[in-house]
């Protein structure tokens, strides 16, 4: 088969498109013939070393396809089964090999690109609203970098559980794609104080909860945002790492809730995986929710793929906009 290797880390170019042995399942495991692979930052910094991985190795992780082969006491999926997943170890290439508990089958009525690049975003989206702080009917909140992958698609959960959502975006052309995510206001930072909007627009009882990736330059301001009470969940460090805080300024903000959750923990047994990915894929089934794909890219293309993923964060690195998406 053929499959990006990487054998130093480096700039794209350090992707090689490689002909290597087709992957053979073990106990417990599955291969799958891949139709769409998702590209996130996270195969980036593996890629030019900022997070080291023994080399030679191939990235990605997130994709979708068909099961062709499987392991020892693998009862579910079956071969034939199109499926999904956010656990392959290589999913860059024609086929991948994943533990077969980490698969979940892919409905008939969604397409192999959408479920192959849905899933790192959607299911942080997904856990966010309904988990970490489950929103519901009538709660207010704020969505910081509301135009980026998992911005978009928080705004259209929160929206369908009933919270009334305020939004900030860091240009005024993205402004629109918040609005037509759902939100019902939208602000464009830093050009616009955040916090004296927000303080204007809920007639100074600020929100229930943030959702704040950015980090560093919105976390003080977004603990203002805050009605008595409230949940701060930082979510993300676009702008880089929150400094030390002292826990009494929840206290005198209003005996505030601040958390940081992590994609791991909130999929960490198969059953999870499976009721949040079965649920989320449903939602893109039904069609009110939308995942938007920013270009398709054959295999070979891998490097491609990472210059425009590096471009886009180059330009705003809060917001990278649709998914990229490799089709081997």
């Amino acid at each position: 088969m053929k499959a990006i290797r990487v054998h130093a880390p480096g700039a794209p170019e350090a992707m090689r498109l490689e002909e290597v042995p087709d992957p053979l399942p073990g106990p417990g495991e599955a291969v799958v013939r891949m139709e769409a692979v998702g590209v996130n930052v996270a195969e980036v910094f593996q890629r030019n070393g900022d997070v080291p991985v023994a080399c030679p190795f191939t990235p990605g992780r997130e994709g979708a396809g068909t099961v062709v082969a499987v392991g020892d006491g693998v009862t579910r999926p079956q071969i034939g089964e199109r499926v999904t997943s956010e656990s392959f170890r290589g999913a860059y290439a024609e086929l991948a090999k994943v533990p077969a508990e980490r698969l979940v089958r892919l409905p008939d009525t969604v397409d192999a690109k959408v479920g192959g690049a849905a899933l790192m975003r959607g299911i942080t989206a997904h856990y966010l609203a309904t988990s970490t702080y489950p929103l519901r009917p009538g709660d207010r909140c704020l969505i910081h970098a509301a135009a980026g992958g998992v911005g978009l698609l928080l705004c259209q959960i929160a929206k369908r559980r009933g919270a009334w959502v305020v939004g900030t975006t860091f240009t005024a052309e993205k402004a629109a794609l918040v609005r037509d995510a759902g939100a019902d206001e939208v602000i464009v930072h830093p050009q616009q104080d955040f916090v004296a909007a927000v303080r204007h627009l809920t007639s100074s009882q600020g929100v229930q909860v943030v959702y704040d990736s950015v980090g560093k330059d919105t976390f003080d301001g977004s603990l203002d945002c805050l009605s008595r009470r409230g949940m701060m969940v930082l979510c993300g460090q676009a702008s880089g790492p929150v400094p030390p805080l002292d826990p009494q300024v929840l206290n005198r903000k209003g005996s505030l809730y601040l958390t940081r959750p992590l994609f791991a923990h909130h999929v960490a047994s198969p059953e999870e995986l499976t009721a949040r990915t079965t649920e989320l894929l449903s939602w893109l089934a039904a069609g009110w929710l939308r995942l938007a794909i920013d270009r398709t890219l054959p295999l070979d293309d891998a490097a491609g793929a990472h210059r425009m993923l590096e471009a886009h964060r180059a330009v705003d690195r809060r917001e990278t906009g649709g998914k990229i998406v490799l089709e081997p």
